[in-house]
């Protein structure tokens, strides 16, 4: 009896340096469908970037409380340490305070740049 023998060769490694800057601005959309669900459905939105980010579901639905959403700007300083992004926490501030759909979709946009899975729904089988 003959053995069949499958021989792959390996694939090529690219390793790209990784920036110590935003990937995109905080208003630069790349995905409208993305943008029009963080302005029309905001609580849901934060709620599942939160999850994907690997935080609990209903953690951002607390922003509620305070002056600047205590929620929204640890997520912004924790997306920034994670991924070595250089900022202040005043510019943190200021886009949370201001526009915090805006920085939801930059924390997001920030995931999907740095190869972090993301889902908006999952798609299960019943």
């Amino acid at each position: 009896m003959a053995s069949k023998m499958i021989i792959q060769q390996p694939k090529p490694l690219v390793v790209a340096a990784a920036s110590d800057q935003w990937s995109t601005s905080i208003c630069e959309c790349d995905n409208v469908n993305e943008c029009c669900f963080s302005v029309w459905c905001f609580p849901c939105f934060a709620c599942i970037t939160a999850r994907d980010h690997g935080e609990c579901l209903c953690l951002p639905l607390l922003d509620s409380f305070g002056c600047i959403p205590p929620i929204t700007l640890s997520m912004r300083v924790s997306t920034r340490r994670r991924y070595g992004i250089k900022d202040s926490i005043c510019n943190d501030c200021v886009y949370t305070c201001c526009c915090g759909p805006c920085s939801w979709c930059q924390i997001r946009r920030e995931m999907k740049a740095r190869l972090h899975p993301v889902t908006l729904f999952n798609n299960r089988p019943n």
